[in-house]
């Protein structure tokens, strides 16, 4: 990068801290706000510069970004971003994970989409299968959530014996399992067809019900209960 005019002699309404104060978050720059958490550039490059390059590595996609880890940060070898500010961001983004998915109500959760979104943010773009849980009370409200098995490329095995052990020691009422397709195929697979007919079945003798099976993929999600007429 060449290089960049330090911030500190920008106009007061231009540099990011002053500009988020006077007119908030919402008119400042992906790069602008990603500046803010990163706090300082190098002699060479200021922190908005740092920003740009690091968006840059995930072409300018957030839903990019925001699965990276620290390694994946520090891998990249910008020089200003070592492991201390890697840390900082990926904080802010399980952060704002958080709050999008924290003191939801899981009925309307999945009325209103909530769940899938939450669940796309979790599992679309890892490259392999994972398969987790989501765990609910008799208020349906979810309470605990947790990843049951990972696999490679091409799939996972998941024991429902783990998945309905977890949800007895939760005293969970209901469970919502989930899983992603890295290939970015979203039709279950027979496999997968198997196993929700295993888990409904095994649910109904457990007093459990299973609210539904959702797979995540870049291409959108697929729910078996909105495609089931008999769910």
């Amino acid at each position: 990068m060449p290089q960049s005019i330090p911030i500190k002699t920008w106009s007061p309404n231009d540099q990011p801290i002053q500009k988020l104060y006077i007119k908030g978050a919402k008119y400042l720059s992906d790069a602008e706000l990603i500046a803010i958490l990163l706090q300082h550039g190098t002699a060479q490059n200021n922190a908005v510069d740092l920003a740009r390059a690091l968006l840059n590595k995930c072409n300018n996609n957030l839903q990019k970004f925001s699965k990276l880890s620290v390694n994946d940060l520090i891998a990249f070898k910008i020089k200003g971003i070592g492991k201390v500010k890697s840390i900082r961001l990926i904080a802010a983004i399980e952060l704002g994970s958080r709050r999008i998915f924290q003191h939801k109500d899981s009925k309307n959760m999945l009325q209103s989409g909530d769940v899938v979104a939450h669940l796309k943010y979790s599992l679309q773009f890892e490259p392999r299968e994972i398969f987790m849980v989501l765990l609910l009370n008799q208020a349906n409200k979810i309470i605990h959530e947790q990843i049951l098995s990972e696999g490679g490329i091409t799939g996972t095995v998941a024991d429902p014996r783990v998945l309905f052990k977890l949800a007895l020691s939760h005293e969970a009422t209901g469970v919502i399992i989930c899983h992603n397709h890295p290939s970015g195929q979203l039709q279950p697979s027979r496999m997968d067809d198997m196993l929700t007919e295993k888990v409904k079945k095994a649910a109904t003798f457990l007093d459990i019900k299973l609210i539904d099976h959702i797979i995540v993929s870049t291409e959108g999600y697929y729910s078996y209960a909105e495609q089931s007429n008999n769910w």
